[in-house]
């Protein structure tokens, strides 16, 4: 992670947007030719490109390990943990302390609910026995299971006139350049699967009927909830779902890849939001079923500029795999940001509005990373911006529960839009089938973040990263490279 976090300060001082395009395709499979060492005449062009993640991951030879061979050095980390006899005793006191009887399942020790990607564990102890997790093995740190809550949106009172006047789509597809991509391209999402964690899905709207691949609904501890069938507990998700697939039900389209699916996990439970240890599932959940993007539109607003690890592992183990982490800043303004949307893995996104202005609303700051476990301590403290790019989310058209639409505000909005431009990128490219997966999430970032529509300050800035995505732009720049 090294050469990630010198990257990342590299960034930081770039004055345009194309400073972090990806080297060419030709160049980065050089990387992968004998076991991952790069050919000579290649050095010199991954060195010189210091500003590109994917050609940092290139030259520093990250082990390529498979899905199934990453969730077994995972779990081996976890294992010392969880066969622990003080998280044995701390379960069996706390089911004690509730005035349970000790069934003989309870003297086994089952194991309690974990999770490989993010290489932790859920657990219900008596205050009185937290103490005592910290002699557990391989314990870095011990987070509440907080409950986070569906983002704040509104619906807009007056409408723009300059979005009323998109009759043909919503004008947040229009300016990305989706509609642009779907004719120069031929790409509508084909063949790509979104995973939106979200409050569920409307799957019966008409925008979305036939688009839901995947469902899964979960509790507070992270448990699968058997026989749960797609429903949406607010109208938040059937909102993003409609701009990531939504079609032309209302007469206008609303979505980037109308012809990408959806696996929707219910991770915030409507009014009664959702915890870290759903989330976390969904996560994990979400990498299982191989999706090639993950769309999350939530988050907890946080106060110091350090940044909490509770994602940091999941979040690293969905790029490791090659799928990008597409999540809100925050609906709080300037100089505030949201968890996990300000974590340096995470694919920060702020919305804008159909003028191109930041909306007051969104987040971003910069972050400042003192202790971690990702990073040597002479790569320390590391300070890094966010957002990473910008997106419409003011005023977006798009489906609600009840075959409705309705126009909302928020980051919540700007994401799926990200999310959206990621699925038509990968049905015009060869990026799923050509490139490694440990390379893969990096070179979508480099692309989209590279081929911005600057604007606000040069490079990176805290109101629209370093610009408000262009899909039609980044195809083009892709191409050119040889994806």
């Amino acid at each position: 992670m090294a050469t990630v976090a010198e990257a990342l300060r590299r960034r930081g001082l770039s004055s345009s947007a194309r400073d972090l395009l990806p080297v060419s395709k030709q160049v980065l499979q050089s990387s992968r030719e004998g076991g991952g060492r790069t050919r000579p005449a290649d050095v010199k062009v991954l060195k010189s490109d210091d500003r590109s993640l994917a050609a940092q991951i290139a030259q520093a030879d990250v082990s390529r390990a498979a899905h199934s061979a990453l969730r077994k050095r995972n779990l081996g980390a976890l294992r010392p943990l969880l066969n622990s006899n003080v998280v044995k005793q701390a379960r069996a006191d706390a089911l004690a302390g509730r005035g349970k009887r000790k069934s003989k399942k309870i003297e086994m020790h089952p194991e309690p609910v974990h999770f490989w990607t993010s290489t932790s564990a859920v657990l219900s102890v008596r205050s009185e026995d937290l103490p005592k997790l910290i002699e557990a093995p391989n314990i870095q740190d011990i987070f509440p299971n907080q409950r986070l809550f569906v983002p704040p949106v509104v619906s807009p009172k007056q409408v723009p006139l300059s979005v009323e006047d998109n009759k043909v789509s919503s004008w947040g597809i229009r300016t990305i350049g989706a509609l642009s991509a779907w004719g120069a391209f031929g790409c509508r999402g084909q063949g790509v699967v979104v995973g939106l964690l979200d409050t569920g899905v409307d799957a019966n709207h008409p925008d979305l009927k036939g688009k839901i691949a995947k469902w899964a609904e979960f509790d507070d501890k992270g448990q699968i909830k058997k026989g749960s069938k797609p429903h949406d507990t607010d109208k938040h998700g059937t909102h993003c779902a409609g701009t990531i697939v939504g079609g032309n039900a209302s007469g206008r389209w609303i979505g980037v890849a109308p012809e990408a699916k959806i696996a929707a996990g219910l991770v915030l439970n409507g009014a009664q939001g959702g915890t870290h240890a759903q989330i976390l599932a969904g996560l994990e959940w979400a990498i299982n079923e191989q999706v090639d993007v993950i769309s999350m539109s939530l988050g907890a607003f946080v106060l110091g500029l350090e940044v909490p690890s509770t994602y940091s592992t999941a979040i690293l183990s969905a790029l490791k795999v090659g799928i990008p982490v597409v999540t809100a800043i925050g609906n709080d303004g300037s100089q505030t940001s949201g968890s996990p949307g300000n974590d340096f893995f995470a694919f920060a996104v702020g919305a804008t509005d159909s003028a191109n202005r930041a909306a007051g609303f969104s987040g971003g700051r910069t972050q400042i990373v003192r202790q971690s476990d990702f990073f040597e301590p002479a790569q320390l403290p590391l300070v890094y911006s966010k957002p990473d790019v910008s997106a419409p989310g003011v005023a977006v058209y798009s489906s609600v529960p009840g075959r409705q639409w309705d126009y909302l505000n928020g980051t919540s909005m700007a994401t799926p839009h990200v999310a959206g431009a990621i699925a038509l990128l990968l049905s015009a490219t060869k990026i799923k089938s050509t490139v490694a997966p440990t390379q893969r999430a990096f070179i979508i970032q480099d692309l989209l973040t590279g081929s911005a529509e600057e604007l606000g300050e040069s490079g990176q800035n805290h109101r629209f990263g370093f610009g408000r995505i262009d899909v039609l732009r980044t195809i083009g720049f892709a191409r050119e490279r040889g994806y």
